[in-house]
């Protein structure tokens, strides 16, 4: 497959917060390109929804700032294993 070098203007702190985010990824700024053109091409639609580690590392520390935060306000009753009395002769 050939390639054809292109030449694009932006803005030079666009540049440097992108090419950050695809370091983190393992990719330059031509390679997450060619994704979105690939991804454009094949899908014919440009909607740019992207799940990236980037973002599942991002979802996953929030998550554990949530651990924790029912606690106090959900009651267990005292005869909550009672029904399972019921059951032990099958256990």
């Amino acid at each position: 497959m050939s390639s054809t070098n292109i030449s694009i203007n932006i803005d030079s702190e666009l540049n440097e917060k992108a090419q950050s985010i695809f370091n983190a990824l393992g990719i330059d700024v031509s390679t997450a390109i060619n994704m979105l053109l690939r991804k454009a091409i094949y899908q014919e639609d440009m909607s740019l929804d992207v799940i990236s580690k980037y973002s599942a590392t991002h979802e996953k520390k929030n998550r554990k700032e949530a651990f924790g935060c029912l606690k106090g306000k959900i009651r267990v009753p005292d005869n909550f294993n009672e029904p399972l009395d019921d059951f032990k002769e099958y256990m």
